[in-house]
């Protein structure tokens, strides 16, 4: 059975609620993040609002799952996690 688009948003969050807490992550998170992110931007059942910061998500995961050093890129974008997991939560 596939993920409905808020199942795909909760994870999302989850996620990358994870990499703020914890400042930590993993690439295959980044991937798994980076995979939500393009699916999610293809969902016509997705808030705008939401899909704006998809972009962003999606160029932070990208990077991420190629990061030597992974946690120091996690580290200088706490306060976009912050934001992007708001913007999730509030639209969701």
């Amino acid at each position: 059975m596939p993920l409905s688009h808020r199942d795909q948003l909760f994870i999302l969050a989850d996620i990358l609620k994870n990499h703020h807490i914890d400042c930590t992550g993993t690439s295959s998170e980044c991937e798994q993040v980076q995979r939500l992110a393009t699916a999610l931007q293809q969902n016509e059942g997705v808030a705008p609002e939401i899909k704006q910061v998809l972009g962003q998500i999606q160029q932070y995961s990208a990077t991420g799952a190629t990061e030597s050093n992974l946690l120091n890129h996690i580290a200088t974008h706490q306060p976009h996690l912050s934001q992007w997991v708001d913007t999730i939560d509030r639209y969701q």
